[in-house]
């Protein structure tokens, strides 16, 4: 979008926070970048110029805007509709790849050569993956001074950098203060987020306006595996597996930002979690363009005009989301939850939580590989297929990451014994992020289409279905929406 001059001008002029995270305005004559809702008065038009990341706005010498932190902004709703290179490696740059693997781990997930990953990123972000992690780092490193009263050598090697010197000089770079001078722009009383609690943080998680959370967290809530998720004080808990450590987070919806309360065995699992959460409630989306689409089919337009904003919810970790499919097969969402919290029990690492009552994490698929089929609780079919899916993903041989091609995956799955439509829909849709992932045989969408006046057979459904491409995903939002089951109402 930030080649497009007129419409750029037009969002910073009204200052539209719906373009936030989709490019930043650069003001040449005060070398600051901003995002296009910033408050203070927009500069002429021929001071801006436009820039697709804060990564390029660093690396072209602008300094983020004080009043506005556009670090903070959403990230760009792109990464969430697509599936080709640049959007793989930018899901992954944000789960933290290249801090921990570098940029050759980076092309060997994706499978390109760092030459191609590099020219291909330039091209479209101007900025390559290391630039664009010393943006990631950047950010970390003003959350934690804000927000923890850790000293600088912790927050600095915590947020990715290799010595305190580069983090002094990206830092000074980045924001044009000091860390020590960050940290004392904050209120000396009443500071929100600050906390002294060790290895705890209270963070704002922003997203694009509208958000509807009733069936968001109604469906987190609904779907809890006792021990691994609760729904607790209005807040949706979980455990967090993370590349140092584990983690277990707080989140709870209020009108302008996602609370998120975060307790981390290792700090430098903080991007990894935030980035994972974020996903988990798919904050990046853009609802407007969402909406708009599907309030184009007049049976979807009053659906979205009572609730606008509905998001997919999503998962933390793919691999067990595609677990949990395959016990729901076929059972309840009850029957769901008890298989898998025997799981949980019999297999899962187990953790301390001092603020509720979450007990493990959940299992590895190397551990479930491990575990004696015959112990079971499930038909031997449903049994053939669970051994077969956790075998495959513990060796290997198939990838449910960020860095997956979706067509790919979805082939995959469709090899393994077992997995119908169904079940690769709904893993594609919650743990792949495909937009458009579509559930024509599900029968909650069923009932809905029947009530709506829809095609009822899922070929004639899925033609139907066609218009609302490529956000069918959304689209079942809106029609699971239709029933009375808890998945759509937040937990009293």
């Amino acid at each position: 979008m930030h080649t497009e001059t007129e419409r750029c001008l037009r969002a910073v002029q009204s200052k539209d926070a719906r373009f936030d995270g989709w490019f930043f305005t650069a003001v040449t004559t005060t070398r600051i970048y901003c995002r296009p809702s910033c408050p203070v008065v927009p500069p002429k038009p021929q001071n801006m110029t436009f820039f697709p990341s804060a990564a390029a706005c660093q690396q072209a010498g602008f300094r983020a805007c004080k009043r506005c932190r556009p670090d903070t902004s959403p990230g760009s709703p792109e990464w969430n509709h697509r599936a080709d290179l640049v959007a793989r490696a930018m899901r992954l740059i944000g789960d933290g790849i290249v801090d921990r693997e570098g940029v050759p781990g980076l092309a060997t997930r994706l499978g390109y050569s760092t030459r191609q990953i590099e020219r291909q990123l330039l091209a479209e972000l101007g900025a390559g993956p290391l630039s664009l992690a010393r943006a990631q780092r950047a950010q970390t490193a003003r959350l934690l001074i804000e927000t923890t009263p850790l000293p600088m050598a912790e927050i600095a090697f915590a947020a990715g950098f290799s010595s305190i010197r580069t983090f002094n000089d990206t830092v000074r770079e980045v924001f044009a203060l000091s860390p020590t001078e960050l940290r004392a722009r904050l209120p000396r009383k009443g500071t929100a987020g600050v906390t002294h609690t060790p290895g705890v943080l209270n963070l704002r998680l922003p997203f694009r306006a509208p958000l509807h959370p009733d069936n968001l967290f109604g469906h987190l809530a609904a779907t809890a595996v006792p021990g691994v998720e609760e729904w607790r004080d209005g807040a949706y808990r979980r455990t967090l597996r993370l590349p140092y450590g584990h983690g277990i987070v707080g989140l709870t919806p209020t009108p302008d930002h996602i609370a998120c309360r975060l307790s981390l065995s290792d700090l430098r699992d903080l991007p990894v979690a935030i980035s994972r959460c974020r996903r988990l409630l798919d904050l990046d989306a853009d609802p407007v363009a969402v909406d708009d689409q599907l309030r184009g089919d007049p049976v979807l337009a009053p659906l979205v005009g009572k609730a606008p904003g509905r998001r997919v919810p999503r998962t933390v970790d793919e691999a067990e989301f595609a677990v949990r499919a395959v016990l729901g097969q076929q059972v309840s969402t009850a029957a769901a939850r008890t298989h898998a919290a025997r799981l949980v029990v019999a297999h899962g690492d187990p953790v301390d939580d001092p603020e509720g009552g979450l007990t493990h994490l959940f299992p590895t698929p190397a551990a479930l590989a491990a575990l004696d089929p015959e112990s079971l609780a499930m038909p031997r079919t449903r049994r053939a297929t669970f051994t077969t899916l956790v075998a495959e993903l513990a060796e290997g041989r198939l990838h449910l990451g960020m860095e997956s091609d979706w067509a790919e995956a979805r082939a995959r799955l469709l090899e393994l014994p077992g997995f119908g439509p169904w079940t690769v829909d709904v893993i594609a849709m919650r743990a792949l992020g495909d937009p458009d992932a579509f559930l024509p045989t599900d029968l909650g969408i069923r009932y809905a289409a029947k009530e709506l006046g829809l095609p009822s057979t899922p070929a004639a459904l899925t033609a139907r279905a066609a218009a609302w491409r490529p956000w069918r995903a959304y689209a079942v939002q809106y029609l699971w929406a239709t029933a009375s089951h808890p998945i759509n109402f937040l937990p009293a």
